[in-house]
This record gives structure tokens, sequence and C-alpha cells, in this order.
């Protein structure tokens, strides 16, 4: 009897133990949600869990699938250059009408981001060294190639035949020709809203040309923080270019070096 009785406290015991574990993990996932929300204000977010993509309309929440995210955002881009746009838009009856023009208009008096996705680093992925003509790896060149199908007289930089080894920050993609800026100039709110046309066709396309960081308007979303969304961007208040105000930043995931695998 007295192993039996042993026996028995012991399982409890284990039970409360893992209930008291379970309690705490909640406390923590709550609390880490908090924060984040208190960071983003609620948008920007997207929860490791459930729909790829999110779009906000006011405080209502819409959950897209990564096709519904693609066709919006594309929609977006032909319906703010009209006539000029270089695609037809695509289909997007199964999307809500309000989701598409918050895409193109932007939110009531302040445009800024409407739609995150999460998207994670491929781990099979190698290393590009080597640089096309353009100055870009094959990954870059490809973005780049993706942008003009979809997007008419765009300004293109951050990259130069041969590339670059001085001129941005340290560490800089554009050192490795895995980056290019999209310049929207100058400074202002109509090139704001389309900046964010063009941010957010990257962000809902972001696994198909391997994109690994955005960054504009004060705002960076990564593949290294995916659920986090749009997140604030630190930088100089008064240099609007480090601010990427005046054009959107995207580069490409760098790949992984076989050698250091195992």
């Amino acid at each position: 009897m007295a192993n039996a009785s042993r026996w028995s406290s012991g399982r409890w015991n284990g039970l409360i133990l893992s209930v008291a574990i379970l309690v705490a993990l909640t406390a923590v996932i709550v609390l880490a949600a908090r924060w984040v929300v208190e960071r983003t204000g609620g948008q920007g977010v997207s929860a490791p869990w459930g729909p790829e993509c999110s779009a906000w309309v006011g405080e209502e929440r819409f959950s897209l699938d990564r096709d519904q995210a693609r066709r919006a955002t594309t929609a977006a881009a032909v319906a703010v250059q009209g006539d000029d746009a270089p695609v037809e838009a695509p289909d997007t009856s199964d999307i809500p009408p309000q989701v598409l023009a918050v895409l193109e208009e932007g939110p009531p008096g302040d445009p800024g981001p409407s739609l995150t996705c999460r998207s994670t680093n491929d781990q099979s992925l190698e290393v590009q060294e080597e640089l096309e003509s353009s100055g870009l790896t094959a990954r870059a060149d490809h973005l780049r190639n993706g942008m003009e199908e979809v997007f008419a007289g765009l300004s293109l930089g951050g990259f130069f035949p041969g590339g670059y080894d001085t001129g941005h920050g340290d560490d800089s993609a554009h050192y490795e020709g895995r980056a290019i800026d999209v310049f929207y100039r100058p400074v202002s709110e109509d090139n704001r809203r389309a900046g964010w046309v063009m941010a957010h066709w990257l962000i809902a396309h972001a696994p198909d040309y391997d994109v690994a960081v955005i960054i504009f308007d004060d705002r960076i979303w990564s593949t290294f923080y995916p659920s986090l969304g749009w997140r604030d961007y630190e930088a100089d208040p008064d240099n609007e270019i480090l601010r990427h105000l005046d054009h959107v930043h995207v580069d490409v995931q760098r790949g992984a070096d076989p050698s250091d695998a195992g």
C-alpha cells in the first residue's frame, strides 16, 4: 500500500508540475503577444499559425492565403499605374473589395502598411557570390526582372556592374549584390503611397523571389522575424535616406554555405 501511495503521490506531483509549466508558457505567450501589439499597434502582425497573410481595414482583419495576397497586391499595382501597367489585373473576385481598396489607396489619411505575410528563409539555398552583368546575383536579378514585369518605369539603384564596395552601411547586402533600392522621390504622400504598393507586392511575393528583408518608411519586415510583420526601423530621424522614406529597400536571401552543414 505504501508503494501504491507513493506512486499515486508522484503521479499527482508530476501532473501538477505539468500544469504549472503549461500555465507559465501560456503567460509567456500572452506577454509576448502584448509586447508585439504595443510595438505595432496590433497591425502588421502575422500569427505563426493560420493563413499566411493578413490585411487590415481599420480595426478589421482579413485572412488571405498566399495566392490571394499575390493577386491582390498585383491588382493594386495595376490599378495605380492605369494604362501604363505592363500586365493585366488578375481575377480578384474572391477577395473582399475593402481589402483591394486599402491596398490601392492606403489607410485613410495615413498611407502605410496594410498587409503582412509570413515567409521564412529557404535553408536549401546556397550562397551566390558571382554577379550578373547588372551587378546583382542571379537571385537578385530574378527579383529585379519580376518587379519590372509588373511595375513600369521603375527608378532602381543600389547595384552597379561589378558591384559596390563602399557607400552603404557595414555588412550591407548591397556589397554582395543581393539588394535593390526602388526610389520614390521626392518624399511626398503620393510617393509614400506608391512605395507601399511596391512593399506590399514584395511581401506577398517573398517566397517566389527568396526575399529576405524589406525596409520602407521607418518600417522593416524580414524572414528572421516573420510573425512580427512590419516592425519599427530605427535610424537617424533627420536623415530621409537612412529612414528609407525615399526608397524601398529589398534584399534576397544570402543562402547557406554547404560546408557549414552538419
